[in-house]
C-alpha cells in the first residue's frame, strides 16, 4: 500500500556561492565592473531586461552542482529585481547574452565546457574578452548560435583601426579601444559609460563650456578696447 503524500518534498538547498574568496586581478575585474554597470545603466528603463553577473546560475531543478556563473549575463524577457540566484526552471529562460572576461588560466573552461553549456542552454550569443591577451587573437571574440552550434561573430575594423564586433541580441556593438572593451550605441554613436565615467564626462564638459564663456568675454573685452581706443 502506498500513502499518498506522507512523506514532504525533499528540500534542497542550492548555495549562492562556492564559498571560496574570487581572486581576480585588475585586468579581469574592471572591464567585468565596466559591462555590468553599462549595460545595467543602458537597459535601465526596460523592466523586462535583467543585467547581472558571478551570480549562480542553476539550470537542473534538483541538482545545485549543476551551475555556472557568467562573469556578465543579460536576460530579456524577465522581471528586473535583485535575485540571490538565477534558476533557469523558475525563470522558464536562460540568459540570451554572456560575456566572459578570459585569460589563459580559464581558457580550456571558457573554450570548452562553458562553451558547450552555453549551448546546450541555448544562450544566443557568447562573448570572451582577454583583456591581456594572454591567448586570444584578437583578444575580443564573439559566437552566435545557430541551432545546436557556435559560429564565430564577424568582426569589422573602423577607419582608425579599432575592432568592432555586433551584438544583434542587445543591439550594441563591442569595440577594443585605447581603454579596452567598450559597448556603443551603433545608432548614436555613442559609448555606454559608467556613472563615474558619466560625472567625469559632465564635469569636462561644463569646465569646457566655462572656458569658452570666459574666452568670449576676454574677445568682446578686447573688441570693445579697440574700439574705445579708436
Amino acid at each position: 500500500m502506498t500513502l499518498q503524500g506522507a512523506f514532504p518534498p525533499i528540500k534542497v538547498d542550492y548555495p549562492k556561492s562556492d564559498g571560496k574568496p574570487i581572486a581576480e586581478s585588475d585586468f579581469q575585474r574592471k572591464p567585468l565592473l565596466y559591462a555590468i554597470e553599462a549595460l545595467s545603466i543602458y537597459f535601465q528603463n526596460r523592466p523586462d531586461v535583467y543585467v547581472s553577473g558571478n551570480l549562480f546560475i542553476y539550470y537542473e531543478e534538483g541538482n545545485p552542482q549543476a551551475h555556472v556563473a557568467p562573469d556578465v549575463f543579460v536576460v530579456f524577457g524577465v522581471e528586473k529585481r535583485d535575485r540571490p540566484s538565477y534558476f533557469v526552471w523558475k525563470e522558464d529562460k536562460a540568459p540570451d547574452f554572456v560575456l566572459e572576461i578570459t585569460s589563459k588560466s580559464t581558457a580550456s573552461v571558457d573554450q570548452g565546457s562553458k562553451r558547450g553549456l552555453y549551448a546546450y542552454l541555448g544562450v544566443q550569443e557568447y562573448f570572451q574578452y582577454d583583456p591581456t591577451g594572454d591567448y586570444l587573437r584578437p583578444s575580443l571574440r564573439g559566437l552566435r548560435l545557430f541551432g545546436d552550434n557556435y559560429l564565430s561573430i564577424e568582426s569589422t575594423i573602423s577607419n582608425d583601426g579599432t575592432l568592432i564586433l555586433r551584438s544583434n541580441v542587445l543591439r550594441l556593438d563591442l569595440r577594443l579601444t585605447n581603454e579596452g572593451l567598450r559597448f556603443y550605441d551603433p545608432e548614436s554613436g555613442e559609448k555606454l559609460l559608467t556613472h563615474q565615467e558619466s560625472e567625469i564626462a559632465r564635469q569636462e564638459s561644463e569646465k569646457a563650456r566655462q572656458e569658452a564663456i570666459m574666452r568670449i568675454a576676454q574677445l568682446e573685452a578686447e573688441l570693445k578696447a579697440l574700439k574705445n581706443k579708436d
